[in-house]
């Protein structure tokens, strides 16, 4: 034993006599020594326990203890016997945790992948009826479910009805019986009990006969604008005919204009009709009692509507007359049934105050007496005392009640504490990154003012030849025309990172070597004969290699060739769509063949695969998906999990469904890449599996530290590049920030510094790269810059290990990365600047070395790489959001989620909140199993929340309009343009589709109108909107109605009652609800968090009581993105088990108003009905008093 052994023994002898004097009173080191000498006789901890309870009489606890200790510190332990011991200890840990969380630790099931079919659906019927005939059990068997799981908010209204299996919807097919009624609508009828026992009573052959004849058709209490109604013809004038409504209650009148009675010149209106002629009209405009109607629209022999488009129009509220916009069903086969709420809008009661204000603001010509058309109307109503349909009050809260299957083990019984994502939330990175979202509203208020004070002074000579920029400058222009100017117009001067980024600038040669030589440059080829004999040898291998050695391209050919492509697919995972899709091209290209035969890539909702598909590049959720739908993943040989060190939630949970399939698979073989030399980690997990190494072309970096922390690190990064330009030697510059606002300051600013210094500069290119950019523009970084000049490529973290840019020689890395951390007072994900780990900081600083010496300027102090940055990046499923990945294991037929072989398990807290959101979704039921609703929501490739949404479309009778905002939202970003120097006209456009009741209805008016259009990208041109961003948005929705039909949902539009739409929206997103604050914004309805509404949104300075959000984007505060307004009484009927209607079931009055309510100071000397004063203090009002 060493000296250093020695001194580890002396210490565990003091610590043990510590332990003992603390327990026994006695202070004895001969007694610790021996103490651990027996425990060295010992196997196992139980055998030291037992024998330290029974011979030295120690209690259990003090056993536990020195076993412990020993353990830990005795050298002997340490190594190989440290690990068992550490395992021991793990396992004992696990055990504990399955214990206390039983909700985590459900047992697996084997998932059944059989399609549903109806014969299936109805035995589950009968067995479910048969049971709950036959009374309550006698055992403890569980129930099959009575109730339909399609409603959320009737799945769980009984507890007798828990479910094991569900039993399908009970839905004959009379329930889907559709007619049309007398005035052309389509209908369909639902047979009421009445009808049922009437039908019984007078003995009718069959219940199908009391279906086939219409009921009488309900009467409308006013004309419905753009409805068809029959009429009779009263009175012919010279200027038109007048018409009696028939299905309107009361006699109404309407006046056809002679030039709306037919398509063509009418002489007189006696040419066409005669008095007491029927005839179909269409209510075109009420007003003051005054009802316009149209013949012309509609078809008199059939009642069908011949200009549907202006109906739809005017049912989502767009200003969309002049759009072209169409209806969302015409053309498409896809039937409309409105509600009886379509058009109809709730009236709320005026208080006597209110109704005088209004007429006040009406007198003084403030306000419109049209904008108030019931006024009188309804204070008459009310004298006359007929009923007025009021806006219904509630005021709603979130319930309390933990689900049954997770009862004492949610955060309301258990303090956990979240994971940390920044190691010092003091620290000088951590104030800078805070500080920075200040400086950047700063530099953006700054540049809209200057430009405003450049538009107005530009405003009275304004220069024709910049139209190009924006189509509708001036007078309306087409595409053509601005082509046939283009080309006899000067040059415009225009900054070279533009000129790049729209394909015009000049970039050097790439390099004149041929592709063969290309691939037998990288440092892949040397290793190929090692790496195939490797994978022939072994099921499992970690590959290691820099970024750019070939790893992605060349590995997967290599297998191709080697013969593996032929008896299966050689599939290849990729962390990002952008890196699958170019990737694949690129291995195309060097195989010499179109992309999607040999070599294809799947990414969601985009399939460029065939049979012939030998390497196929793929996202990890893709994959993911693959095996929900085939767990041996029959179709592979080789499966390759390339940037394994980025650990995105879907590698991490690839991990451990791979490491099954390959004990199922043996003849799989499974190759794991990684960037990083973190390999040990993926060796172990992987059952001690070789490690094969591909040396990189890496050069010395000199690193240098700032003296002092920057307090903006944006404009020390631009400065820092302006330094390098002017002063090093050739060498091209590469500039890690945190996302594309920040990317496009430094472009402009880099720009104008550079214009500053005139032409004795040598040139600057400035090209941005991220990932929502093009990846035609996107490509021109690989391409060197043209001699005597140097190009600064501005990056996201994508630059790190994803791509490889060759000529970079200086790196200026500022320390921070924009990531997304779960928010457990949010409850969803939030969008960070954080500052990076060391590992980064370390891959950062290589890029500088892949051509040549380099250096790195690190825009932080050495002691806050040491001090403030985390060793290694949290991993994705450590801080996210995991109701969409459990949702998945859960299809997958997997419950145990602490028994999971996770690499690194996520937090406790993280997993119980997503287990709680899916079960207030309706995915899981009271035993936290998945229900039939949930496996539906499953095979959508999109968030929970939104495939809820989509699924309850159905039921709800708006399918096709969801369908439409679905792919809207999933597709991409946003599909609207907003150029720097046209803000305020694209702002214009873009309001001409706002909706009044939010953003989400904003994107259908969008994809109707383009559809309209005729898909026409002049149309998007025109009203700044990307046409290719709606291409991809129509390609989505293809997917999602392929997905619908394997499920044989039916796709139907609501027409004008949108009202479905928002409800349907709310099943889905009633987590992310909000009730607008007295004070200021809004607060949401979970955790009361104060959220603002974005200046963009179509219900910005609106007063919406009540609304939902997609999703919270943190800039300066947090700002609600997509925002809808609802009803407060849609959240408790889409979400029972998660909100409910305060004042009700005894509980008084809600706790936000009893936090509101005002307290009166007691006064026992005073009256009852004395004067008293408030004890609330007001937020806001100065002085010390007490008024309330």
């Amino acid at each position: 034993m060493d000296d250093l052994e020695q001194l580890e023994v002396l210490s565990l002898v003091s610590k043990v006599t510590s332990e003992i004097n603390n327990y026994m009173g006695v202070s004895d080191k001969t007694i610790a020594e021996y103490v651990i000498a027996e425990h060295a006789q010992t196997k196992s901890t139980a055998e030291f326990c037992e024998k330290a309870t029974n011979e030295f009489d120690f209690p259990r606890s003090l056993a536990e203890s020195i076993d412990r200790l020993i353990r830990t510190l005795h050298p002997k332990y340490q190594g190989a016997g440290a690990d068992d011991a550490a395992g021991l200890e793990d396992a004992e840990k696990k055990q504990e945790k399955t214990k206390k969380f039983t909700g985590l630790s459900l047992p697996d099931q084997v998932p059944s992948f059989e399609p549903e079919d109806e014969k299936e659906n109805d035995m589950d019927d009968t067995f479910a009826l048969l049971e709950s005939m036959a009374g309550p059990p006698k055992g403890t068997a569980r129930k099959r479910s009575m109730s339909p799981i399609e409603r959320g908010d009737k799945e769980r209204s009984s507890k007798r009805h828990r479910r094991s299996r569900s039993r399908s919807p009970r839905r004959s097919e009379n329930d889907e019986y559709l007619f049309q009624d007398e005035f052309g609508r389509t209908r369909s009828h639902r047979p009421s009990d009445r009808e049922d026992r009437e039908s019984r009573r007078r003995g009718r052959k069959s219940r199908r006969d009391s279906y086939d004849r219409p009921p009488e058709p309900e009467q409308d209490d006013e004309p419905v604008p753009f409805k068809i109604y029959d009429g009779r013809v009263t009175g012919v004038k010279d200027f038109g005919v007048f018409v009696n409504l028939h299905g309107v209650k009361g006699k109404v009148d309407g006046l056809v204009h002679v030039s709306a009675m037919a398509d063509y010149k009418v002489n007189h209106p006696s040419d066409l009709v005669a008095r007491d002629q029927h005839v179909k009209v269409k209510v075109m405009k009420v007003q003051d009692k005054r009802i316009s109607l149209s013949m012309a629209e509609v078809d008199q022999a059939t009642g069908q509507d011949l200009n549907a488009a202006r109906r739809m129009q005017s049912a989502t509220g767009a200003n969309a007359i002049g759009m072209n916009g169409g209806a969302p069903s015409i053309g498409s086969g896809v039937p409309v049934i409105e509600g009886s709420g379509a058009g109809k809008k709730q009236r709320k009661r005026l208080t006597s105050p209110e109704r005088w204000e209004i007429r006040q603001l009406i007198a003084s010509g403030v306000i419109k007496a049209a904008d108030y058309p019931d006024l009188d109307e309804e204070h008459d109503a009310a004298l006359n005392g007929e009923p007025i349909e009021e806006e219904e009050d509630v005021d709603i809260e979130v319930k309390e009640d933990e689900p049954p299957f997770l009862a004492g083990q949610t955060k309301q019984s258990l303090e956990l504490s979240p994971i940390r994502v920044i190691k010092a939330p003091d620290g000088s990175m951590n104030r800078a990154a805070m500080q920075g979202d200040v400086l950047a509203k700063e530099r953006r208020d700054l540049r809209q003012q200057e430009a405003q004070d450049k538009a107005s002074k530009e405003a009275s000579k304004t220069d024709l030849n910049q139209e190009w920029n924006d189509p509708m400058a001036g007078e309306r222009r087409f595409a053509s025309d601005l082509r046939q100017q283009a080309s006899a117009q000067k040059s415009i001067e225009m900054p070279e990172w533009k000129k790049i980024a729209t394909g015009k600038g000049d970039m050097g040669k790439k390099t004149s070597l041929s592709i063969e030589e290309q691939r037998r440059s990288l440092p892949a080829y040397k290793m190929r004969k090692q790496f195939l004999d490797a994978v022939n040898d072994y099921n499992l291998l970690i590959v290691v290699g820099d970024t750019g050695s070939g790893k992605t391209t060349q590995l997967t050919q290599y297998l191709a060739e080697a013969g593996y492509g032929d008896n299966g697919i050689v599939g290849c995972t990729q962390p990002r769509r952008v890196a699958a899709m170019s990737v694949a091209g690129r291995v195309s290209e060097e195989v010499g063949c179109r992309l999607g035969e040999e070599v294809g890539y799947t990414i969601r909702f985009e399939d460029k695969t065939n049979e012939n598909t030998k390497i196929k590049y793929m996202t990890d959720g893709i994959m993911q998906r693959e095996i929900l739908l085939d767990p041996e993943l029959s179709k592979y040989s080789v499966i390759m999990l390339d940037e394994a060190h980025e650990r995105t939630i879907a590698t991490d949970v690839l991990f451990g469904l791979l490491k099954k399939t390959l004990k199922r698979r043996p003849d799989m073989k499974l190759i794991v890449t990684s960037a990083t030399l973190d390999a040990e980690k993926f060796s172990t997990y992987f059952n001690e599996c070789p490690i094969l190494t591909i040396p990189g072309r890496t050069f010395p970096v000199e690193i240098m530290y700032s003296r002092e922390p920057e307090s903006d690190y944006l404009d020390a990064a631009l400065t820092t590049v302006m330094q390098i330009h002017l002063t090093e030697p050739p060498g091209d510059i590469l500039l890690f920030l945190t996302g594309k606002e920040e990317i496009d300051t430094s472009c402009e600013v880099l720009f104008e510094r550079m214009k500053a210094l005139g032409p004795a500069v040598p040139e600057l290119i400035v090209l941005p790269i991220y990932g929502a950019l093009p990846s035609e523009i996107a490509s021109r970084i690989f391409e060197p810059a043209p001699s005597g000049s140097r190009k600064v490529v501005i990056a996201t973290n994508i630059a790190e290990t994803s791509i490889t840019i060759d000529g970079i020689y200086f790196v200026v890395d500022p320390g921070f990365v924009k990531q997304t951390a779960y928010d457990a007072k949010l409850g969803m994900d939030r969008l960070q600047v954080t500052p990076i780990s060391q590992a980064q900081a370390k891959q950062r600083a290589g890029r500088a070395g892949r051509t040549g010496p380099g250096k790195c300027f690190r825009l932080y102090t050495e002691s806050a790489f040491q001090n403030e940055m985390l060793p290694t990046t949290i991993p994705e499923i450590q801080r996210q959001n995991l109701a969409n990945t459990i949702l998945m294991l859960k299809a997958m037929g997997i419950n145990d989620l602490l028994g999971f072989d996770f690499m690194d398990p996520p937090p406790t807290n993280t997993m119980l909140t997503a287990l709680e959101e899916l079960f207030a979704l309706g995915a899981l039921d009271d035993e936290g199993l998945l229900t039939r609703l949930g496996r539906r929501m499953a095979d959508f490739p999109m968030e929970p929340a939104l495939a809820k949404s989509l699924i309850m479309s159905v039921e709800l009778g708006c399918a096709d309009e969801m369908l439409s905002i679905v792919a809207m939202i999933s597709a991409v970003q946003s599909v609207f343009h907003r150029p720097k120097d046209k803000q305020q006209q694209a702002d214009q456009k873009k309001a001409r589709f706002h909706d009044s009741a939010g953003d989400h209805l904003t994107l259908l008016n969008v994809y109707n109108g383009w559809r309209g259009a005729g898909r026409s990208d002049p149309w998007c041109f025109e009203n700044f909107i990307q046409p290719r961003n709606m291409r991809r948005a129509e390609d989505v929705r293809k997917q999602l109605v392929q997905i619908l039909d394997r499920h044989r949902l039916r796709i139907v539009s609501c027409g004008r009652d949108t009202t479905r739409v928002r409800q349907a929206l709310c099943s889905g997103f009633f987590r992310n609800s909000a009730r607008k604050d007295p004070q200021e914004g809004y607060k949401t309805l979970v955790e009361g968090t104060p959220v603002y509404m974005h200046p963009s949104s179509a219900l910005f300075g609106k007063a919406a009581e009540h609304v939902i959000y997609h999703s919270l984007v943190e800039t300066t505060r947090e700002y609600m993105h997509n925002v809808t307004a609802i009803e407060p009484k849609w959240l408790v009927e889409a979400a029972p088990t998660f909100f409910k209607v305060a004042g009700k079931d005894g509980m008084g009055m809600s706790k936000r108003k009893r936090a509101e309510r005002i307290k009166p100071l007691h006064n026992k000397f005073a009256g009852e009905d004395d004067w008293r004063l408030s004890a609330q203090r007001r937020q806001g009002r100065g002085g010390g008093g007490t008024w309330g």
